[in-house]
């Protein structure tokens, strides 16, 4: 058997876990830009493309922690190749879609896929990498996580204004298909069997007879219910003027989330494996770590909603300025990766400092906008100081909060982080969607809500303070 100190081609193992992670970020993001054009070619209306836009999303986030409870019960490389052979047809199916309904489950599908393989990659990560080279690889995964954002709204940008044989958002999907199969293929040649990870440590999922252990299928329902009722409202409410049914929702995932963790409770006094490891939430410094990628998060992905409507609504700037403005942020994120490993190892503190840094772009893009400035070089500049804060704080969290969970947890550490993401960016764009809706004048709007964003990550850093020490 292999084990984590001698396995050889690690380089590769991670080249492949990070394509999967980059196809999956991209199609995040580029279906925002083919928005108008799918409503033109098959007649949509704005409801119906949102919710191909966001049905991809919401999926997405309701199966993360199942997509790592699988990879923990039958094996990461397993579910990562399942995961990535159903988004692969999901995107061929989106591709072809005759009409938006057909496209809209294809959607669902391919956000599916995306949730079966995106936790295996913290995972793997986890598995083999260790230490310095641990902190390198969280690094390109962060570079992957920015560089699939970038590449989402470039590339679908120029693939939509191509229109390649007059097939106009079409191949914006149907690029995954190609990449999809040649990854599949070097996948099965070069991840590692299930059975090394295991001897390295991991959690086979397994019972004592060796047999995969059972789904809690009611934790996975209850849970799932749960998220979706939280995560539709935020990403539909916002743009309907918050109806009676986004509330509705809201409320009643409260009580569906209590008879969750008692059901947790209950499967764990039985001896039984809850969806979620407790041990992992009762540590100190997971939760403090959570909490402060939660609030960084949140600002994150809300300034990126937030900054296009300011620049192309209040400004009347084209979507080619704004998508630049947009990318010099998240291009920034992506260059902390390759400037943490070469930090001293004892420099501890670069949680907190990254959050502190976070705050200062905010608060300098504040004071640019009151002294008078609108757009321009300088509003980049400033934009991307604060990239690069929350690149410092999101790869140095992840990592302390992947090195403060032992091995055993890797799937649960990686499923609970993605969702913990995925659903405070869908809170962090309704809520700073509906401040700067609310408030008149783009320049003032704005400005609001970039305190409230610096004040965010300055709670961040007084919760990652707590993590460090």
């Amino acid at each position: 058997m292999q084990t984590l100190t001698r396995t050889r081609g690690r380089t590769a193992i991670l080249a492949i876990l990070l394509t999967g992670q980059f196809m999956a970020n991209v199609d995040t993001a580029v279906a925002n830009i083919a928005a108008p054009s799918i409503g033109a070619t098959l007649g949509a209306s704005e409801g119906q493309v949102a919710l191909v836009v966001s049905g991809y999303v919401v999926a997405f986030a309701v199966l993360l922690i199942t997509g790592a409870r699988l990879g923990s019960s039958w094996g990461y490389r397993r579910v990562f190749l399942l995961g990535l052979q159903v988004f692969t047809v999901a995107s061929l199916a989106c591709g072809l879609a005759p009409e938006v309904y057909s496209l809209t489950v294809a959607r669902f599908v391919q956000g599916a896929g995306a949730a079966l393989m995106v936790p295996q990659v913290l995972s793997g990560i986890q598995l083999y990498f260790a230490g310095r080279d641990r902190v390198k690889a969280l690094g390109y995964f962060s570079i992957a996580l920015s560089g699939g954002a970038v590449a989402g709204q470039v590339l679908g940008g120029l693939l939509i204004a191509a229109d390649l044989f007059g097939t106009a958002w079409r191949p914006i999907f149907l690029i995954n298909v190609p990449l999809g199969v040649a990854l599949v293929l070097v996948a099965r040649r070069r991840l590692p069997a299930d059975a090394d990870a295991e001897a390295d440590g991991a959690d086979s999922g397994a019972d004592a007879g060796g047999q995969p252990r059972a789904i809690d299928l009611r934790g996975v329902l209850t849970l799932s219910v749960t998220v979706l009722l939280v995560i539709v409202p935020l990403l539909l409410g916002s743009e309907r003027g918050w109806p009676w049914w986004s509330w509705l929702c809201l409320t009643c995932s409260v009580p569906l989330a209590v008879l969750f963790e008692l059901g947790e409770r209950r499967t764990a006094a039985r001896g039984g494996r809850p969806l979620i490891a407790r041990p992992l939430l009762r540590t100190p410094a997971v939760r403090a770590g959570l909490l402060a990628h939660a609030l960084t998060t949140a600002t994150y992905f809300g300034l990126l909603f937030v900054l296009a409507l300011y620049l192309q609504e209040g400004l009347g700037k084209g979507p080619a300025y704004s998508g630049f403005a947009m990318v010099v942020w998240v291009a920034a994120f992506g260059l902390a990766g390759p400037i943490l490993p070469r930090l001293p190892e004892s420099f501890r503190w670069m949680p907190v400092i990254g959050c502190l840094i976070l705050a200062a772009g905010y608060l300098a893009v504040l004071a640019y906008l009151l002294l008078g400035g609108m757009a321009g070089p300088l509003l980049f500049v400033l934009l991307g100081v604060g990239g690069l804060g929350l690149g410092f704080s999101s790869n140095t969290l992840i990592g302390a909060v992947t090195s403060a969970t032992p091995t055993q947890y890797a799937a649960d550490a990686s499923g609970v982080i993605a969702t913990n993401a995925q659903l405070s960016g869908a809170l962090g764009v309704a809520v700073g969607g509906a401040v700067y809706a609310g408030i008149a004048g783009p320049v003032h709007a704005l400005t609001v809500v970039l305190a409230g964003f610096a004040g965010l990550a300055l709670a961040g850093a007084a919760s990652a303070r707590r993590l460090v020490r």
